[in-house]
């Protein structure tokens, strides 16, 4: 057997290791490893800083990705001269006195980011209180200068220079320029969206001079919510602002505000999620796994949500120092905070109802357009006027009978209006033709609205099952005649484990001998259904979820599949009353502006925009 060498100091004699005390030095480039990650980490610490200075603006400029500089300037309370050498001392702070570490106000807390990145960089400190006259102080890989006069007008300005070369091997592991400005400017971003009424600006000095500004945010006025919103649209995107619902919850102590994007407004992957806590931005597993529950039957799995979720207690209800770059946290009571996003998410996409992201009929509209050929953007090709109703009255007058004779021939058809025909001032209008037997074609009071028949009865389905499952369970109608379904032995004995959870959704399921299952009952809103198809669906929502999931989860999925089962199919022909009918219930309906995986359900178009469609003013 290889015989291993300890890792460790042995004693000048070998006979055994040897505790040593490290220098100060090496201590600072320990906990520098720690705390200071990357040029982002360091940008993090010291802006973290001016914030708990008070200052209103802070002004960041970086060069190389922040590995050959990073200076922030801030106008906050600034300090004094006999304070500059204590500030760069490991554990110093006057943030907290050390007697309670669980009721913590403040971004930093523990006294070290200074003292790390003196460590491993070139390191300057300029700064003036009120009343005081300005000083700085400078430290180079761990060696601290003297305390000097500097002309300044107030606040601080931290400039750190040449990140790691006391420590080049570290230098090898940093990403390129481009990649580490990128993560700054992440840093800055998120640090903006938890403070509105601060001003924050990157310039990028990369070569000299005034280099360029990458990011601005202007501090917002008003109250919380329209501070916040107006932040959130100047960083995330107008988008975001004009397709999110305001979330605002409390419970036991804690409280939920921000945004959270509409379902049908959502991304290919998790990279537009923001939460913080008390302020803070974390990357808490639990509080992301709380957000995705909340979208849980709104959305596929391969689409994530866009959401500005702030949650807010009292310090001592959350330990903020578990990770060496506060990035994390712990709360006391985790249950309860999860419930509170859960809960908080899924009430505000209630009251969203039927609404859906404009940026959908955004993409619609730019499909329609057509490209524009030797001709200058956005000139007019023609103006024609618009024809008086009396007009139009008499021009489809003239070809209604023709049209009578061509209806029958083609997928589209258009209905004739009825005596009292439903209101078009209502949001989703008032049908007016099927196309294709599957989309609804309605009048709005500006514009029009398309409608895919089977995608919004499916959520109408799965809303009425969710309902009577949360009442008295659902109601199941009896099959005169069984139906066998015959399976293997696997599939039998996954589907007879969940039979007493399914009996509550309707489907109720007996063994038959071998693999087969008997279906007694199902759903009795589905209408008349092939069971087998139904059961083999169950089955594959089962198989795919495994045990990993709740029960409501396992319980929500199984009824989303079979809301499949007992909606309008495509190619299905629908009489005018049918088709205002579900444009009513679509109204009535929460969530229906999407369907169970997320799509939508509905794109509503402007009459303004068609018409500048065609060259219309």
């Amino acid at each position: 057997m290889t015989h291993h060498a300890p890792h460790i100091g042995l004693g000048p004699a070998q006979t055994g290791p040897i505790i040593r005390q490290l220098d100060e030095a090496a201590i600072n480039r320990i906990a520098a490893g720690e705390v200071v990650e990357r040029p982002a980490s360091a940008v993090k610490e010291l802006v973290e800083n001016a914030i708990d200075a008070g200052a209103t603006r802070i002004a960041v400029e970086i060069a190389d990705g922040g590995k050959t500089l990073i200076r922030v300037t801030d106008d906050g309370c600034g300090m004094a001269p006999d304070d500059l050498p204590l500030a760069l001392a490991r554990h110093a702070t006057s943030k907290i006195d050390g007697s309670d570490l669980l009721n913590i106000h403040s971004f930093g807390f523990r006294g070290e980011a200074l003292a790390s990145l003196g460590a491993v960089g070139r390191l300057t400190v300029t700064s003036r209180a009120a009343g005081q006259d300005g000083a700085e102080i400078s430290v180079t890989g761990g060696k601290m200068g003297a305390v000097r006069p500097a002309a300044l007008n107030g606040g601080t300005v931290i400039t750190l220079r040449d990140l790691f070369f006391a420590t080049p091997a570290r230098l090898k592991f940093m990403r390129t320029d481009r990649a580490e400005a990128q993560a700054i400017g992440d840093v800055i971003k998120r640090l903006a969206m938890a403070e509105p009424s601060i001003s924050f600006t990157l310039r990028d000095v990369s070569g000299g001079g005034d280099g360029r500004l990458t990011f601005r945010a202007d501090a917002e006025t008003g109250d919380l919510f329209d501070a916040l919103h107006a932040r959130l649209a100047r960083i995330i995107g107008s988008d975001f602002a004009d397709n999110s619902m305001r979330i605002d919850a409390e419970r036991e102590g804690f409280r939920l505000t921000g945004c959270a994007g509409l379902p049908t407004y959502s991304r290919g992957a998790a990279v537009a999620q923001y939460l913080f806590v008390n302020g803070r931005p974390v990357r808490d597993r639990m509080l992301l796994g709380a957000l995705r529950a909340g979208y849980m039957d709104v959305l596929s799995r391969d689409r994530h949500p866009v959401a500005a979720l702030f949650v807010a207690c009292e310090g001592a209800l959350v330990d903020v120092n578990v990770h060496p770059a506060k990035s994390e946290v712990r709360f006391r009571d985790p249950g309860t905070v999860r419930g509170l996003i859960v809960s908080g998410l899924r009430h505000a996409l209630a009251e969203a109802g039927h609404r859906a992201s404009s940026t959908v009929a955004t993409g619609t509209l730019g499909a329609f357009r057509p490209e524009e050929r030797g001709q200058q953007p956005g000139a007019r090709v023609y103006q024609m006027d618009r024809p008086s109703v009396q007009a139009r009255t008499a021009s489809y007058a003239a070809q209604a009978p023709g049209f009578a004779e061509m209806q029958g021939d083609y997928s589209a058809r258009a209905e004739p209006a009825p005596e009292q025909s439903a209101p078009v001032d209502t949001p989703l209008g008032a049908a007016r033709a099927q196309v294709h037997e599957n989309y609804i074609i309605a009048q709005t009071k500006d514009g029009i609205v398309i409608v895919d028949q089977h995608a919004a009865h499916e959520r109408l389905v799965y809303e009425r099952l969710k309902r009577q499952q949360e009442g008295h369970g659902v109601a199941a109608q009896a099959l005169l005649i069984p139906e066998i379904v015959e399976l293997n032995d696997g599939d039998c004995a996954v589907l007879m484990d969940a039979a007493e959870d399914l009996a509550s959704l309707g489907l109720c399921i007996e063994p038959f001998g071998g693999g087969a299952i008997a279906v007694r009952e199902t759903p009795a809103l589905l209408g008349n259904v092939d069971a087998a198809a139904l059961l083999r669906d169950v089955l594959d929502q089962l198989t795919d979820q495994g045990s990993s999931e709740t029960l409501r989860a396992r319980i929500d999925a199984i009824l989303s599949r079979m809301s499949c089962h007992g909606s309008i199919r495509s190619g299905r022909r629908m009489q005018a009353d049918e088709m205002n009918a579900l444009l009513r219930e679509m109204e009535a309906t929460p969530m229906s502006g999407q369907c169970n995986h997320g799509r939508p359900t509905y794109v509503a178009l402007k009459l303004s925009d068609i018409e500048r469609l065609f060259g219309r003013s």
